[in-house]
């Protein structure tokens, strides 16, 4: 036994001498922490590490099996779920890894604001923290593409909107993200080096860079009322306060982190084998509409918020909000790095953290029940009204009766009457010249499926022949302005085409 411990000792100290990491983990696992400090409320951080390094495991284990093309994508994760032994388990946990790792960054970034751990002299680690809560909803909304089933289709697509409605660069940054003007292998692809590669390296570059700043200028004190931060003396003081009250992090604070970092690796896991993987759900076929997608929980209240907006505060919302949103937090330590830390003298903070809280648990809740948005309503049931019949053609006939055997009333509406996921189609004509919708028809845009692989030539061309007939109260048709205007006869101006709307 003594020679087993001698020989051990001498391999530590080889490695030792060769890499010098024992003195700097000891100075860092000794590093003085104010005592104030060793409490409960200070966990969240060290817990979110501990669900950052489960996340690494538990993908690295699942992308030796994972198939990252479109056709495999989904079967790979059909028999990672019903054929590998325990197989299941692990997508499981990865899953509600992922779901619990947001809800305590989200708890930890509240309990830094309300603590105004935010401000001299950690203005950059909450702006570096404000990065890591942005890496890690891009992980969880790259992860549910990873699905690649009927949800992360029509998610993807909705996401694909939204981004194609910045202006001037919007189309270009959809082609980006897709790998073209559609959802298809290409996208897969993008995304699994998003969500394997790209992002978890940004991520985990930001944590060790946050770590080592909050090593650095020290754990944020215990706030008490009345000790106001100032620029002028706040580093003396607290020094003067570790000096005084500080212990060594290790084990005084630690083995609380532990604790609770052992307590939330338990719930993902019972969670885990309770609640079981987040699908998949159908194959992903852009021709079944009839489908009601919602993203995953991290997502809802974006769901909801979307679904109950009015269509006209869509865009402007949507372009405006997450500008705001993340400006503010970046600037706050900017233009808050003093004063007042205690919650008590600070009841507008509390109340931000109140209103938000309530606010994202109740769309949260809103968007487990809330239809897509927009409204969906109608059903391709509904008879094409009478007065677009008449007076058609033969071959325009046959295109509204494609228009309903393709349930395009699920999305769009005429006369008022049918879905509204998409626009009204009771102009369309006026909008959009022909070889615009059939663009469209066939490619898709926005979050609108590509019906190219699910009409036949002709029922191509008599569904188009039906729309061009479409064109308001006596509007004229739209024309292309690349071949110059053409006089129209009657007394309405020429309405020049515009770009292929956008679905919703």
């Amino acid at each position: 036994m003594a020679g087993v411990k001698q020989r051990g000792t001498r391999l530590f100290e080889w490695f030792d001498r060769r890499t010098g990491l024992t003195e700097p983990v000891t100075e860092m696992a000794a590093h003085p922490t104010p005592a104030s400090a060793a409490s409960w409320w200070y966990v969240f951080g060290s817990a979110a590490t501990v669900l950052l390094a489960l996340q690494v495991i538990t993908g690295i284990l699942l992308a030796l099996v994972y198939s990252p093309s479109a056709s495999n994508a989904w079967p790979s994760l059909q028999y990672i779920n019903h054929n590998l032994t325990l197989g299941w388990y692990l997508r499981a946990i990865h899953g509600w890894g992922s779901d619990f790792m947001i809800a305590i960054v989200l708890i930890h970034m509240a309990q830094v604001f309300l603590f105004g751990a935010y401000k001299f002299p950690r203005e950059l680690t909450w702006i570096v923290g404000v990065f890591l809560l942005l890496f890690t909803l891009g992980m969880a909304f790259t992860g549910q593409v990873m699905r690649f089933d009927q949800d992360a289709y029509w998610g993807l697509g909705i996401g694909a909107s939204i981004l194609s409605r910045v202006p001037f660069i919007g189309g270009p940054l959809v082609h980006l993200l897709l790998g073209g003007p559609i959802i298809a292998g290409a996208t897969l692809s993008r995304f699994f080096a998003l969500h394997v590669f790209i992002i978890p390296g940004m991520l985990l570059g930001f944590v060790g860079l946050h770590i080592w700043m909050v090593l650095h200028l020290g754990i944020n004190e215990w706030p008490m009322p009345g000790r106001l931060v100032r620029k002028a003396d706040y580093e003396r003081n607290y020094h003067a306060l570790t000096r005084e009250t500080g212990v060594p992090f290790v084990p005084d604070a630690a083995w609380k982190d532990a604790v609770f970092a052992a307590v939330i690796i338990l719930a993902v896991m019972a969670c885990a084998y309770f609640f079981g993987p987040f699908g998949p759900t159908g194959t992903p076929d852009p021709t079944i509409i009839q489908t009601a997608p919602k993203p995953d929980l991290p997502f809802l209240w974006i769901f909801a918020v979307l679904a109950y907006l009015p269509p006209e505060m869509e865009t402007g919302v949507l372009l405006i909000a997450p500008i705001v949103i993340i400006g503010g937090l970046l600037l706050l330590p900017l233009i808050a790095g003093e004063g007042e830390k205690h919650w008590s003298r600070r009841p507008v903070a509390v109340l931000m953290v109140t209103l938000i809280a309530v606010t994202l648990a109740i769309f949260t809740r809103l968007g487990t029940q809330t239809p897509w948005s927009p409204i969906m309503d109608a059903w391709s049931a509904d008879p094409v009204p009478a007065e677009y019949l008449a007076h058609r053609t033969p071959l325009e006939r046959r295109g509204a009766l494609v228009f309903q055997e393709k349930q395009c009333r699920d999305c769009h509406s005429l006369d008022g009457v049918g879905g509204r996921r998409g626009p009204a189609l009771d102009a369309i004509a006026a909008r959009m010249t022909e070889d615009q919708i059939i663009r469209q028809v066939l490619q898709g845009g926005g979050n609108m499926p590509a019906y190219g692989k699910a009409l036949s030539p002709s029922e191509t061309e008599a569904l188009t022949r039906f729309l061009m007939t479409l064109r308001g109260h006596g509007l004229p048709s739209a024309v292309d302005t690349s071949q110059g205007l053409q006089p129209q006869s009657g007394t309405h101006p020429v309405v020049p085409a515009t770009r292929a709307p956008k679905t919703p």
